[in-house]
């Protein structure tokens, strides 16, 4: 068999997101239009005009069953929920977290994140440093709240000694993240990588958008009906909060070790507007985000009629519009031809680092699945999205997907594109 460049596949994944823990129950979470928006009464307490996130529930119970109290006490809670999801995907790739193992060469760890411990440094470091009792910080605080606490503790969880790194690049941090191990394994540098994202469910964290006001606050008494991407009555995002994980390893190393493969990375781009032609530090340039997608496409391999599902960013903002307008000019196919569109934040809200991450999974699981999950509370589409009312699910679909296109968007104008496939032995990684 002809051997082309090296591929680079999913062996591996754990999601803790707002509706659901583990991956079955998120992809019936996806299947049935299960939302994980809920009021929050410590954000009514704070006088939040918003006062509905998206966070998963019962995760002091969960971390309990996987972290002893003294290890506990040394991580924010972005970094809990991310040691979680990251757990999960290694032993759902066929890996064992002996913490007795030998150390790992050949694995990396990149990982997002958007606030980052925020949490810790809002509730603890700054409020103690300020009060003259710098003593009772303890002296875990360092590695609770440095950048890289996340790809730090899971390094010593699963012993790996390969590149450990984070991205911070805001809303695409989670899908840098995978990128970036992406790169590790096509240049050699790695035969597998953890990667992911995380967002602390905190109101340190939410409290900066809400003052931005870009937070919804006219869905209070209702909150499954508060992200509404994609609708004409959208008012602004959901804050939320999670942590998604993906073990991606070369194609030869997955088959040695015969493991299950839930598809296939064909190709990805990340770049940024520059904050140029319409383009600001909130604001994407439109030109940047069609040269991404373009860019992720053409190392794909693909032609963009090909692609079956897009996964969009889709905050429920103004820029929903302008979104999908970019994809239209992007793929440059007959509007009956363009493909397949829905907003997993319609479930899940904008869990900001952790997003990309989160998303991608949910990419995933509906190729692996064979199924398109609805986008919620969109029945009064945007008007100037009628033309793609056809493409866009308001209930599940049967669907087998071969080709799905993930985006990611974040604050400094940056863009992400990840083209995801499913996988064919028989497939062969074309030359970009």
């Amino acid at each position: 068999m002809k051997h082309g460049p090296r591929r680079v596949v999913i062996t591996g994944m754990g999601v803790l997101a707002p509706n659901a823990h583990g991956l079955a129950p998120f992809a019936n979470a996806l299947r049935n239009g299960v939302s994980g928006v809920r009021f929050q009464s410590r954000l009514a307490e704070l006088g939040f005009c918003c006062q509905v996130a998206a966070a998963p529930t019962g995760v002091d119970a969960v971390a309990e069953r996987y972290f002893e109290p003294v290890m506990l006490r040394r991580m924010d809670p972005h970094c809990t929920m991310a040691c979680i999801a990251a757990l999960d995907a290694w032993v759902d790739a066929g890996f064992s977290a002996d913490p007795e193992s030998p150390v790992d060469w050949d694995t990396g760890i990149v990982f997002g994140l958007g606030m980052g411990a925020m949490h810790s440094v809002a509730a603890t470091l700054a409020s103690n440093t300020d009060s003259g009792k710098v003593r009772r910080l303890g002296s875990a605080m360092v590695e609770k709240t440095m950048g890289s606490a996340v790809s730090a503790q899971l390094s010593g969880l699963l012993g790996v000694g390969g590149q450990t790194s984070t991205v911070g690049s805001a809303c695409a941090a989670g899908s840098e993240a995978i990128i970036n191990g992406f790169r590790m394994i096509l240049e050699g540098r790695a035969t597998r990588a953890v990667v992911g994202g995380s967002e602390a469910d905190s109101p340190y964290v939410w409290a900066g958008f809400e003052a931005l006001r870009v937070l919804c606050a006219n869905r209070n008494g209702s909150p499954e009906t508060a992200s509404r991407p994609l609708s004409a009555s959208a008012a602004g995002f959901v804050p939320g909060a999670g942590a998604g994980a993906l073990i991606l390893e070369s194609l030869e190393s997955a088959r040695r070790r015969g493991a299950k493969i839930y598809a296939e990375i064909a190709g990805a781009a990340v770049n940024c507007g520059g904050q140029r032609n319409g383009g600001t530090m909130t604001a994407g340039n439109f030109e940047g985000r069609q040269r991404c997608i373009c860019a992720a496409v053409a190392e794909a391999g693909i032609r963009p009629e090909e692609i079956d599902l897009i996964s969009g960013h889709l905050t429920a903002t103004m820029a929903d519009a302008f979104e999908v307008q970019n994809w239209r000019e992007a793929l440059q196919v007959p509007d009956e031809h363009f493909p397949l569109i829905n907003a997993p934040k319609s479930m899940i809200g904008h869990t900001l680092g952790a997003a990309g991450a989160i998303e991608s999974i949910a990419s995933v699981l509906q190729i692996h699945g064979g199924f398109v999950h609805p986008s919620l509370n969109c029945e009064d589409l945007h008007p100037q999205l009628l033309w793609c009312e056809p493409k866009i699910p308001h209930e599940s679909l049967r669907r087998d997907l071969n080709v799905v296109a993930k985006s990611g968007f974040g604050f400094g104008d940056v863009n992400t594109t990840i083209i995801f496939r499913r996988y064919s032995p028989e497939q062969e990684r074309k030359q970009p």
